[in-house]
């Protein structure tokens, strides 16, 4: 029996950003980035606190509560501590604890409201960075890569979203049925 599921939004009225399929590498990667963080923001939409911090999925700790505290961390290193080199605390995650963004997401409207203001600050700040940055050359050393240049860590950021997009495709199906593009 084939099971029809309600879809997120009408695949002719999507909300997120076109990619261009013809452009420069800074706006064509800035562009598949910036859709991939709005699907993140689709598929949690009009979810509360308590589904958000849902593990819909029986065999595994995740939540899109987790995962929206997950990729404030990694926005927050790569952007703004090894990119920019700034200096200061992941906003979910710490060194004793480095799964903590995933397990004190609990359901809790305020907490929830803080995932989304932190992930918003930092996906402010990355983008900033990357219409400021001399070139997609600028690079860093990371402890675990070396030597990674901007253009590689918005390839991996794509890549990250991508990854807990299709997470969060499952985990939103097991909070009410929905999928979605």
């Amino acid at each position: 029996m084939q099971r029809f599921a309600e879809m997120f939004t009408d695949p002719g009225s999507d909300p997120r950003a076109e990619v261009p399929t013809q452009s420069d590498e800074r706006t064509m990667l800035a562009a598949s980035l910036r859709r991939q963080r709005e699907t993140l923001v689709l598929k949690c939409s009009g979810l509360d606190a308590e589904a958000m911090a849902l593990r819909s999925v029986d065999f595994s700790g995740l939540s899109l509560l987790g995962l929206v505290r997950h990729l404030a961390d990694v926005e927050h290193r790569w952007f703004r501590l090894r990119l920019a080199g700034q200096d200061g605390p992941a906003p979910f995650s710490t060194v004793d604890e480095p799964d903590s963004a995933f397990d004190r997401a609990v359901p809790d409207a305020a907490r929830t409201e803080e995932a989304w203001r932190a992930w918003r600050e930092e996906v402010d700040f990355a983008e900033r960075f990357v219409a400021e940055a001399a070139d997609l050359d600028v690079f860093a050393v990371d402890p675990w890569q070396g030597r990674v240049s901007l253009r590689w860590v918005m390839l991996h950021m794509v890549e990250e979203y991508a990854r807990h997009n299709g997470h969060a495709d499952l985990l939103r199906q097991g909070v009410d049925g929905a999928v979605g593009l």
